[in-house]
């Protein structure tokens, strides 16, 4: 007698389910944490896990945009060195415990930690869209911006307004927003309003649909940059999106509370890099033209910084290695804001050596989390950081966005990565890190609002926990890799 239908399914299956465990723990180069919770995963629910990882179980990009990212990338670096734009800074204008982080930035820069540039920390939210605006308004040449969201608020159609405003007058404007961040604003007529003016877009990263979509980009692996670039003199970096701080699509959490700086000097030249990078990988357009263009130059008064991106063609934990870096640099102080604090192994043992040894370190996190799993993950870890003498604060005045790193007040990391697996492992991120005391310290001076409007965890907190809910959290922390 022939086997029923459902037997051959039921087989099929089976055959598929131990290929996909296999899969996951033939993958070299993955962490043994996240290696054990896939193979959890997929023994505990072998239908849905299945599915899953198919669809987001390796940090794959469609062939075609990895060969591209990185063969751009390599380019626009040759270039810039080639041109000898931007010179490196003198190797004693930054601490020598910090020298290892910026060689690490350098490392992934593939290029000079730069001399000469000055920052100016926008006061709020608002005030660094309006800064943005002005900028825009003011451009000759390009402007280029790139976000993960990007609402069609007030703020967000600020920006719609000066961009169609300055393609009109002639200038090349350029726009990177991620396909599924900002896809609502994609898929409206403002978006179709500024193609009509004139500006360049892109969609990055775009979904495949159908049954097609096991063989385009991962859908979780996003473009998570916030980058502005206004005639090879201004750039902007931190951890705001295009959107007003109500941030209407989540509403109940808000205000999302970010922080922003915008930079004059070479580092601007390693920004607009990163930009044209992603722009060639999506589009083809050739923009190394864009590199040999005059930048801001050098102010005598200026400090060296370096600006650098990560992601998925990155060396696996590239992120993490500069927190580690910048923790294990730290003598007196650390100061630590981030949104989302999942963090990896090493990164976790850096946090609590650093305390250990004395260093007074303190994390700032938001009291509620859009992610009830990161939000959970995080309390997880808080009986290890306090024990170890990590102070940890929950912030109530909004979601605290802000994503911020100031050792000794005298280096700052600023930028769009968070603490998280996805930032470590995923997501393409942009970051600055910079060498100066006078902004490291107003940098500071800003973590100390968001200590002023947070809530220190103490000991008898944690003990006050429920067992279901000691439960629920440690429990997660099995699936922190996957999630």
């Amino acid at each position: 007698m022939l086997p029923s239908t459902e037997f051959l399914l039921a087989a099929a299956f089976a055959v598929l389910h131990v290929l996909v465990i296999l899969r996951a723990l033939l993958v070299d180069g993955r962490d043994p944490m996240s290696r054990a919770a896939w193979v959890l995963a997929l023994l505990l629910l072998p239908g849905i896990g299945v599915g899953v990882y198919l669809l987001v179980g390796e940090p794959w990009l469609a062939r075609r945009l990895r060969a591209r990212s990185v063969a751009v990338f390599d380019l626009l670096a040759r270039e810039a060195r080639a041109a000898s734009l931007p010179a490196a800074a003198p190797r004693e204008a930054i601490p020598e415990r910090f020298r290892p982080a910026f060689r690490l930035c350098e490392a992934l820069a593939r290029g000079p930690t730069v001399d000469g540039n000055t920052a100016c920390l926008a006061p709020d939210s608002n005030a660094a869209i309006a800064a943005m605006v002005a900028a825009i308004d003011a451009a000759t040449d390009t402007v280029h911006l790139s976000f993960y969201i990007w609402l069609a608020d007030t703020n967000g159609l600020r920006v719609v307004e000066a961009l169609c405003r300055a393609a009109r007058r002639g200038v090349t404007c350029r726009v990177i927003a991620d396909g599924i961040g900002s896809r609502p604003l994609v898929r409206s007529g403002h978006w179709r309003a500024m193609a009509e003016a004139g500006v360049r877009m892109q969609s990055a990263l775009p979904i495949a649909r159908g049954p097609l979509v096991f063989l385009g980009n991962r859908v979780d692996l996003r473009n998570h940059r916030k980058i502005v670039v206004i005639d090879n003199r201004l750039t902007f970096c931190g951890s705001q999106n295009c959107a007003d701080p109500e941030f209407r699509v989540k509403a109940k959490y808000a205000p999302w509370v970010d922080i922003m700086l915008s930079f004059e000097g070479p580092v601007v030249v390693q920004n607009q890099l990163l930009f044209a990078a992603d722009w060639m990988a999506e589009t083809g357009e050739d923009l190394t033209a864009l590199l040999a263009a005059p930048a801001t130059a050098s102010q005598p008064t200026g400090f060296p910084a370096i600006a650098f991106g990560t992601g998925p063609n990155s060396p696996k934990g590239a992120m993490s290695d500069v927190f580690v870096a910048l923790l294990g640099g730290a003598e007196r102080e650390v100061v630590i804001s981030t949104p989302y604090f999942v963090p990896d192994a090493p990164l976790l043992a850096a946090l609590v050596a650093c305390a250990r040894r004395g260093v007074e370190t303190r994390l700032i996190l938001p009291a509620r989390n859009d992610s009830w799993a990161v939000s959970a993950i995080s309390k997880a870890y808080y009986p290890e950081l306090l024990a170890a003498g990590v102070r940890v604060f929950e912030f109530h005045g909004g979601l605290l966005h802000a994503k911020t790193l100031v050792p000794d007040r005298a280096v700052a990391l600023v930028g769009s990565a968070n603490m998280d697996r996805r930032s470590i492992d995923l997501n393409f991120e942009n970051n600055i890190l910079l060498c100066s005391e006078q902004v490291a310290r107003e940098i500071r001076e800003r973590q100390d609002t968001y200590l002023r409007s947070a809530t220190e965890v103490l000991p008898e907190t944690l003990r006050r926990r429920t067992i279901p809910r000691r439960l629920w959290e440690n429990t997660l922390t099995m699936f922190s890799p996957v999630l």
